[in-house]
């Protein structure tokens, strides 16, 4: 223990004295002068703005320039966080009138040239430098055009010396959603500047690299993270319409990657009607996406039951979402919530059945408990996740141990809906594998849910307690006898029952909404798990 200690303390310690090293080699002239080497070029491929329809949410009430009052705002050290990464990224762009000043807008950026134009570890992170790239070239018509000679050198150069640096430091970063901006950003201005053998060419190569890295053999994100498929798809789709607009021949990788990630946006995103809420998922409004895919002329689909871990059957009225995939690698579970086995049930257009969501707010104690197993509607042995999360100092829990699943079988006819999987999350410790099969039989509108714990050699005996989490607007009433919860879905009622079990109603939080949480209501049956094998059968019955 005392050498293990002593081991933590050294790399500590040579972790700290690195990162001192390395931010004073940056704050250095000649970290300084090494990217300000530049080619002088000027601005020629200016993209089209509503390419960036995908990423940005246009208000519709667009702000004059003269609204603003912003030139003395970039020495303000006291703005918030957020506020800051806000001001700086220069997204705000997006959201003024065309009739703006160019005038105005160019004395903006020239003022933040002035005040930022040498490397500093706030403004010039990578997340934020890359989007106040791609928001300056893309908002060409009111920074660019019309200006001085002076005024376009100070750009041109601003720019290039950016990417210089994004160039030299994106290989470093952590995370991988800034890579993708970062390459997206270093790719237009390898096209804006007309520099194919450097800016481009570099770009295109780390786009590679990102998609060997990030994506498993069925071109799905390894963290298995829906919000990140949509994220990706987005950012491909938005640098193959730069290539295509620019008049560049577009490789066969990007096609191929938008075409997987489009066939898993199709069966998640398109083909449900409601927002599942698995692995950092949370309520969203897809139409802008969908009719920018249409306009562009992006068609998916996917005739398949199961993509990236997850199986998903529909009829007209029903859907039956199940997480039957692994747990990502520890390097890719920032987002990960432990949901083994989990489902969502959608009636009409009503969720009927599903999973709590995610606090996504990392420094939140909220973020913990909403990646425990105990906010998705899944089976919990004595209060502990299937799978074990390791907080990273103030950073995202991710995956210290995982789980195996086995068993998998999906079977889908018009009469008969059957998805069927087991995992080991609770076999080292508690000696428990868990078998799950969820049944559906469309005629009757039945949901029939079979959990088994099977017995391992080291089996312990303690609670376990499986849960149906409910949306906050849904009304349920437990029957005077104990036997049966009814649950009122706007105009459809159902009913559920387990027996042989306790089964109850306990009040939880919902964390649907991005950042927010309010009350909801859960089922729960609970036990004791046995020294022989255990079936809980449970049923959910339209009335």
């Amino acid at each position: 223990m005392i050498f293990k200690n002593s081991l933590n303390y050294i790399n500590q310690f040579f972790f700290f004295f690195t990162k001192k090293t390395r931010n004073f080699y940056l704050n250095s002239s000649i970290y300084n002068k090494k990217i300000s080497k530049i080619n002088y070029k000027n601005l020629e491929y200016k993209p089209s703005l509503s390419l960036l329809d995908c990423l940005i949410n246009y208000e519709k009430k667009k702000n004059k320039i003269e609204n603003f009052s912003l030139n003395s705002i970039w020495v303000n050290e006291n703005i918030k966080e957020v506020d800051y990464k806000k001001l700086h990224s220069f997204f705000w762009l997006f959201s003024l009138d065309l009739k703006s000043s160019k005038q105005s807008t160019q004395s903006i950026i020239l003022n933040w040239i002035e005040s930022n134009h040498n490397y500093n570890y706030k403004s010039w992170n990578i997340d934020i430098l890359s989007k106040r790239v791609i928001a300056w070239i893309s908002n060409s018509k009111l920074t660019y055009e019309d200006s001085g000679q002076i005024y376009k050198e100070k750009f041109n150069s601003i720019i290039q010396k950016q990417i210089n640096h994004l160039i030299n430091e994106i290989k470093r970063s952590e995370w991988v959603d800034d890579k993708m901006i970062g390459c997206a950003a270093i790719i237009l201005t390898g096209l804006s500047y007309y520099d194919k053998a450097g800016y481009l060419d570099f770009g295109l190569n780390l786009l590679k690299k990102i998609i060997k890295f990030s994506f498993d053999n069925e071109g799905f994100p390894k963290s298995r993270s829906i919000k990140q498929l949509n994220f990706y798809l987005k950012y491909f789709i938005l640098i193959r319409e730069w290539l295509k607009e620019s008049q560049n021949d577009i490789p066969e990788y990007i096609d191929e990657t938008i075409y997987y990630l489009g066939q898993a946006y199709s069966l998640i995103c398109q083909n449900v009607k409601k927002n599942i809420l698995f692995n950092g998922n949370h309520e969203a409004n897809n139409s802008d996406f969908n009719n920018y895919l249409k306009r562009l002329g992006y068609k998916f689909k996917n005739e398949n039951n199961e993509v990236g871990g997850y199986s998903i059957l529909k009829n007209k009225k029903n859907t039956l979402i199940m997480d039957v995939g692994p747990c990502p690698e520890k390097k890719f579970s920032n987002d990960y919530q432990a949901g083994a086995l989990s489902f969502e049930i959608i009636s009409g257009d009503k969720k009927l059945i599903c999973n709590s969501g995610y606090f996504q707010n990392y420094k939140h104690q909220l973020n913990d408990l909403s990646k425990s197993t105990a906010t998705h509607s899944t089976l919990i042995i004595d209060n502990r996740s299937s799978c074990k999360l390791r907080k990273q100092g103030n950073k995202h829990s991710i995956v210290e141990q995982g789980f195996k699943i086995t068993n998998k079988s999906i079977v889908c006819q018009k009469n008969y809906w059957s998805i069927k999987a087991a995992h080991d999350g609770y076999s080292k410790q508690y000696g428990i594998i868990h078998d799950r099969q969820i049944e559906f039989f469309p005629e009757h509108e039945k949901f029939i849910g079979i959990d088994k714990l099977i017995k391992k050699k080291n089996f312990k005996s303690t609670n376990f307690e499986i849960r149906f989490h409910l949306e906050p607007n849904i009304k349920i009433m437990k029957t005077q006898d104990g036997k049966s919860i009814f649950i009122e879905l706007d105009n459809e009622g159902w009913k559920f029952t387990c027996g042989g079990h306790t089964v109850d109603i306990e009040t939880g939080l919902y964390f649907g909404k991005k950042n927010l949480y309010v009350e909801n209501k859960n089922i729960f049956i609970s036990g004791m798990t046995q020294s022989e094998n255990q079936t809980i059968k449970w049923e959910l019955i339209k009335i």
